[in-house]
Parts: structure tokens; C-alpha cells; sequence
């Protein structure tokens, strides 16, 4: 997939007009890519749309405007965009309660190193991506690549492989088999 480039962008104002409908199919294409991974994280596969839409949102939320801030943005959520024969997500770990959410950051600490995606049975780790220092607890949020390689992003594309997400921490294990709409715009992401 090709990044995200500056003259792709809207104008803050520009942006206004087409926001609402943008947002509504944006929306609508990352709640196909939403994956439960237990009772307390969701993962959404990210692609060049949905990050489009997220520097867009930030440039609109921070008024930001100045060239180098812009490309500021672009250089970070760019890594969110999928390579060849790769899949990238932001994980989310969700806890309402603050005390248990707190509690939780500490007990998931290197959970980072914890989460693979399976096809067919073969384990690929996610490739955290560090941001900031590593500490004695974790994130909240977590964005990470799957390097699947041409083999396994072939049997991915191919529509016949069983894919999972899975996290396997002392503290939290679930997995999460992938389906339907997921599986299908992640073929078109591989494709």
C-alpha cells in the first residue's frame, strides 16, 4: 500500500464540508476491521484509508496547519500503513473501571511481545512499535506490523487459511479467530 502524502490532504475547511460523510464511511469501513480479542481489548486493522482519516482528524482537531507539523503527522501515522505481504493493527486495552484499568497496565507489562497473528497454525509475532520508553507497565494503546511474508500472505489472500489473532500474557489470553468482512478486507489489504 502506498503511504499517505501531503497533497492528498484537505484543507481544514475543505475537510468541514466532507467530514460527515467521510467519517460515516470510514467508520463503517473499520467496524469490519474491529476484532474483539477477549472481554477487555479490541484490535482494528488499520490500512490507507483509515489512516488517511486519522491524520486528517488530528490535523482538524489540533488546527494544525504549519507544513512541518502536517508532515510531522504523516511520518507517524504513515507507519500504520501496511507494506507488502503485511497487516497492521492498533490494539486497545479497555478497561472502564480506572482503578482496574490501572491495575491491568501494570500486570499486561511486556504484553507487546505477546501478540501473533496465526495462519493455518503458523505463529507471525507483531512487530510492536515503540513509542516512547519501555517502562514496569504498559499502554493503553499499541500499534503493531505482521510481517507475513509472500507464503503467508498468499494463503491470507487465497481465502481458504484459518487466521487468528491472538495474545498470550500471563495476565490476559484470548484469541480471536478472523471471519467474514475482517478476512475479506484483509485480502483486499494483501492483495
Amino acid at each position: 500500500m502506498r503511504p499517505v502524502d501531503a497533497s492528498e490532504l484537505l484543507a481544514l475547511g475543505a475537510y468541514e464540508e466532507i467530514r460527515e460523510r467521510f467519517r460515516a464511511r470510514i467508520l463503517e469501513e473499520k467496524r469490519r476491521r474491529r476484532v474483539a480479542l477477549g472481554a477487555n481489548m479490541t484490535a482494528v486493522f488499520e490500512n490507507r484509508d483509515t489512516v488517511l482519516f486519522q491524520i486528517q482528524e488530528m490535523l482538524r482537531t489540533e488546527r494544525i496547519t504549519a507544513p512541518a507539523a502536517v508532515q510531522h503527522e504523516i511520518d507517524t501515522y504513515n507507519t500504520l500503513v501496511p507494506g507488502q505481504d503485511e497487516l497492521c493493527l492498533t490494539l486497545f486495552v479497555e478497561y472502564t473501571d480506572k482503578d482496574e484499568r490501572e491495575r491491568m497496565l501494570v500486570a499486561l507489562a511486556g504484553m507487546e511481545e505477546r501478540v501473533t497473528l496465526s495462519v493455518d497454525g503458523e505463529r507471525v509475532r507483531g512487530a510492536p512499535e515503540q513509542r516512547g520508553e519501555r517502562t514496569d507497565r504498559t499502554t493503553a494503546v499499541h500499534y503493531f506490523k505482521f510481517h507475513l511474508g509472500p507464503e503467508l500472505a498468499a494463503r491470507v489472500r487465497g481465502g481458504a487459511a484459518a487466521v487468528a489473532l491472538e495474545i498470550d500474557h500471563a495476565a490476559y489470553r484470548a484469541e480471536a479467530p478472523l471471519t467474514g468482512a475482517t478476512l475479506e478486507s484483509l485480502r483486499a489489504d494483501l492483495a
